[in-house]
């Protein structure tokens, strides 16, 4: 593969997880009080404390990935995020039986999101990225 389509991969792999992690953190951001309350209601200990850490993980590990900027630590903190975040809001297997198959589907979705987070922990941003510039 040449190098110039492996870095246009690697930017659109880190620009698609943005599109899916930044605005759920400007959501959470924008409706702190509803985000708090969802936290409260699975039973998680201070909940104000888990959306704005949350939030907090959504969006400075966005825009980390969006300019490929400590790329392989962002990833990791995102997967690792997603992954706890996976096993106390989309626990299917608790789920009320008309609810077990679309919350199954969103657990393994995340999970699916976590290997590719792994991937970019593994490989990093790429060469379009400021990782790979303050390298050189």
């Amino acid at each position: 593969m040449s190098k110039s389509l492996q870095n246009g991969l690697s930017l659109a792999a880190r620009i698609l997880f943005v599109a899916l992690f930044l605005p759920a953190g400007i959501s959470k951001l924008t409706g702190f009080s509803g985000t708090v309350g969802y936290i409260a209601s699975v039973g998680l200990p201070l909940p104000a404390v888990g959306a704005a850490l949350a939030l907090a993980v959504e969006i400075l590990g966005s825009l980390a990935l969006l300019a490929g900027f400590q790329t392989r630590m962002a990833s990791l903190v995102l997967a690792a995020f997603t992954l706890v975040a996976s096993f106390f809001f989309h626990a299917y297997w608790s789920a009320p039986a008309e609810m077990a198959f679309v919350t199954q589907l969103l657990f393994f979705k995340n999970i699916a999101v976590v290997g590719g987070l792994l991937a970019l922990a593994a490989n990093g941003a790429g060469g379009w990225s400021l990782d790979a510039r303050s390298e050189r």
